[in-house]
């Protein structure tokens, strides 16, 4: 996933980023506007990590992100 697609969808996406990062409330979340540099900064002052190690999450969501038009994958039992 690109961090680009991910801006554009932020509505979208931010029930997963609210997972993520569950200490950042859904207004707070919805002000970054899915701006990653925003997003960033909001996850510094409220987990108090460096700008590195905030980058650092926001690399492994990006990562791991999954579109929220996409269909699940089934599991077998």
């Amino acid at each position: 996933m690109r961090w680009d697609q991910i801006e554009t969808d932020w509505k979208s996406y931010q029930k997963q980023a609210g997972s993520q990062w569950n200490k950042i409330n859904n207004e707070q979340m919805s002000a970054t506007g899915g701006k990653r540099e925003k997003l960033a900064a909001k996850i510094q002052e409220v987990y108090a990590v460096s700008k590195d190690e905030a980058e650092k999450q926001i690399k492994a969501f990006e990562d791991k992100a999954q579109s929220p038009q996409a269909p699940k994958p089934s599991v077998s039992k």
